[in-house]
């Protein structure tokens, strides 16, 4: 014959049930109203190669094989996450301050029907060569006034 559990030991059973129970509803309903998180929007990302333009402050483009996405535009739409950082050897002077364009890669998504920047995920200049040798944007490279 079988004996059940004593009255001792059934409180204790219950109530790590019921603590089980409680913490896997909490993390449902907290993975339920939190925002994409970080990896999803990586995951989500894709990688564009080409001109980034910043001719003034706050506008910003990049020109790939498929067109020119939206970045920022100047007391407007501003993507999020950083963008690429240039050296001077990968940034060519187009005015005063930090006016210019370079070479970048831009692991992003964009909005749905738009060619307009959400978010950069990571970003990375690329040597002026690979822009000006790739076939796909021949004839893309920003006009350079200065020249």
């Amino acid at each position: 014959m079988t004996q059940s559990p004593s009255p001792a030991r059934r409180p204790r059973t219950t109530r790590l049930l019921v603590h089980a129970l409680l913490w896997a509803g909490a993390c449902q309903l907290a993975a339920a109203g939190a925002p994409p998180n970080a990896t999803a929007a990586a995951a989500a990302a894709q990688n564009r190669c080409g001109w980034f333009d910043n001719p003034t402050p706050g506008n910003a483009t990049l020109v790939d094989k498929d067109g020119e996405w939206t970045v920022g535009v100047q007391g407007g739409h501003q993507a999020g996450g950083k963008w690429p950082a240039f050296s001077k050897s990968r940034w060519v002077q187009t005015g005063n301050g930090s006016a210019g364009y370079g070479c970048a890669c831009l692991k992003m998504s964009a909005r749905p029907g738009t060619q307009e920047v959400a978010n950069i995920v990571s970003a990375r200049s690329q040597p002026l060569a690979t822009c000006r040798n790739d076939k796909a944007l021949a004839g893309k490279e920003p006009e350079n006034p200065l020249k």
